[in-house]
């Protein structure tokens, strides 16, 4: 059985660490009695076992059990032998949707929020040597539609575009032991233009009048190392990186760069000491990359770029949202470069930590989104808010994401075409995560109805089977200008809400496609279908000979990557079978690159 045994946090790395994932013991409650009757105080009522980190409607829980629980408890005991001098932190990565934390039988604190990570100092709680009792209460109600929820399903058995849900743990659990001094946050900005990167550490008050010693590598060749006394709780240092004259004159060029084609990355270590005593040690990484637009276009490192990005949808059929291996992830990035994407757009998921490590280390942009809900409310306003928070302070330093995307299809704003509250929340969220991080893009709305937005982005299914000529002709119509792309909507849904208008933003076709094609027994649908692997090939190129021919579209995001569950729209199978020739697609894929579109060179 996988226990997921990789180190959980890939941008913020210690060597000391206590895997929790595992068997748990495991119940359900439905009448919501624990609190009241102290489950986190009688083992007894655990009548389940359950693999951590997967959950219990997966097959790799070892439940696989599709019933709707709204409240469930998980407990587990480890060993652990305590120093007095040290602290403790319990990590985990994502529960879905709120967490309640107990400890030896006492009260840790609570958590909402069903994609992002979260910790608690528990050194007060922990015995000072034996067997330790962690207890977990989990509350995620089906039916509350304020709650962030994506692609999961608020019935047993999943159908149409929605998926299976998710219930508790499903990223790894894990302690750590740290010094009362240590690192607390490292915030890592590259500064692009100025061949520099910006560092901002965190660390508590006791800190003060310590030292942080830091390095930055490259390929195992040491650039710069300093010194640092600490005066506040927050440094900020601006290291240049290229203080050559020859090394700024040739900076796009010599390598040095993170893109799809050569993800470059610069090793970071910071050390915080007392004298000569070592208190932490942390590494990281970052990568010299920088998105913007201009023009009309997309910028990557300052030359004009063509996204070909693959809608994916995070899913397993045997973890659901939980990847059974960390090689999982790497083997869809190595399936979607193989047939010739540079990136994916994460739909409706925020994607587990490890997998934006190996689009980092692979080279493999990513449009980074979050669980919508299905209404607006103020409360699910507030809910999505803080989620994305969350999100930005765990991924911040990913050079892989180069997009934020808060909304998709009026997903959670359903009346925004005319409802000022519901502009007014798409406005503010844009600029919200512009206030976090000015490092990305952040698309308002992507699909439609879009109020104030980096990229026009654009869905549009209406490419019809062969035999629909006419509305194959009217969709190749659509895209072959910006004219047509704003003003000949895909539905009934305008390309921007009553108020906003295009602002001449680089326009992206994000959802497309969808060809059925059906392996084996396998039974769902598509957005059009096809009987083999040649009419696969065929339609593949039809529908994107009707894309290539737009003069307008600067990057696209083909839905979807791999079948899920009822679906069968993927290139590939949801067990990661190709469904036809990788090289044929690829081949598809490379047939156009503008004269005016940058691809670094091998």
């Amino acid at each position: 059985m996988s226990l997921r045994n990789e180190y959980p946090r890939p941008q913020f790395v210690r060597d000391k660490w206590l895997n929790l994932n595992g068997e748990w013991d495991f119940t359900y409650d439905d009448q919501d009695r624990g609190v009241a009757e102290h489950w986190y105080q009688t083992p007894a009522v655990f009548d389940k076992k359950i693999q951590v980190p997967f959950a219990y409607q997966s097959k790799l829980s070892g439940i696989n059990e599709r019933n709707i629980h709204d409240v469930v408890w998980y407990q587990r005991e480890f060993e652990l032998v305590c120093k007095e001098e040290k602290e403790y932190y319990l990590h985990f990565g994502a529960v879905d949707y709120q967490a309640d934390v107990y400890l030896n039988q006492q009260y840790v604190g609570r958590h909402q929020g069903g994609h992002t990570s979260f910790s608690f100092e528990v050194s007060h709680l922990l015995k000072a040597e034996g067997l330790q009792t962690l207890t977990l209460r989990v509350w995620d109600p089906a039916k509350d539609e304020t709650i962030p929820r994506g692609k999961q399903f608020w019935e047993e058995e999943s159908r149409g575009i929605w998926y299976t849900n998710t219930t508790g743990i499903w990223q790894t659990v894990w302690l750590e032991e740290v010094e009362p001094c240590h690192f607390e946050n490292l915030r890592l900005t590259p500064k692009f233009d100025e061949g520099a990167v910006h560092m901002a550490i965190n660390v508590p008050e006791v800190a003060l009048g310590k030292k942080i010693r830091y390095q930055i590598s490259f390929k195992e060749t040491l650039l710069c190392e300093d010194e640092i006394k600490i005066l506040e709780t927050e440094i900020n240092r601006e290291v240049a990186l290229f203080t050559n004259k020859i090394f700024r004159t040739n900076f796009h060029d010599n390598g040095w760069t993170w893109t799809p084609e050569h993800p470059n990355l610069f090793d970071v270590k910071i050390v915080l000491v007392d004298e000569q005593i070592v208190l932490d040690e942390v590494t990281s990484y970052f990568g010299m990359r920088k998105i913007h637009t201009e023009n009309g276009m997309t910028f990557l490192n300052n030359y004009p770029y063509y996204q070909k990005l693959v809608l994916d949808q995070g899913y397993w059929p045997d973890g659901l949202l939980t990847a059974p291996t960390d090689e999982a992830f790497v083997e869809d990035i190595k399936i979607a470069k193989a047939m010739g994407f540079n990136g994916c757009r994460k739909h409706q998921k925020v994607e587990d930590p490890r997998f934006l490590y190996w689009a980092d280390q692979l080279g493999f942009l990513v449009w980074g989104e979050c669980a919508s809900a299905p209404v607006y409310t103020p409360t699910a306003a507030a809910r999505l808010t803080e989620e994305w928070i969350e999100i930005i302070n765990r991924d911040y330093n990913h050079p892989s994401i180069v997009s934020w995307v808060p909304l998709n299809e009026s997903w959670g704003v359903p009346g925004i075409h005319l409802n000022h509250q519901q502009q007014s929340f798409a406005k503010s969220i844009y600029h919200f995560l512009h206030a976090l991080d000015t490092t990305r893009l952040v698309i308002s709305n992507d699909g439609w109805e879009m109020t104030e937005t980096d990229i026009c982005a654009i869905h549009n299914y209406n490419h019809g089977a062969k035999s629909e000529v006419k509305k194959y002709q009217h969709f190749k119509k659509t895209l072959a200008d910006a004219d047509n792309l704003i003003n000949l909507p895909p539905g009934k849904w305008d390309i921007f809400a009553k108020g906003a208008n295009y602002q001449g933003q680089p326009i992206l076709l994000t959802e497309f496609g969808g060809i059925g094609y059906k392996i084996g027994a396998q039974s769902g649908w598509g957005y059009t279908s096809v009987e083999n692997a040649e009419e696969f090939i065929e339609e593949y190129g039809r529908i994107m000979d009707a894309l290539y021919t737009s003069t307008a579209l600067w990057g696209y995001c083909y839905t979807q990557l791999t079948d899920v569950e009822q679906e069968i729209n993927g290139l590939v199978t949801y067990d990661r079978q190709p469904k036809a020739d990788f090289k044929a697609i690829k081949a598809i894929n490379d047939q156009f690159y503008p004269e005016r579109i940058f691809v670094a060179k091998d």
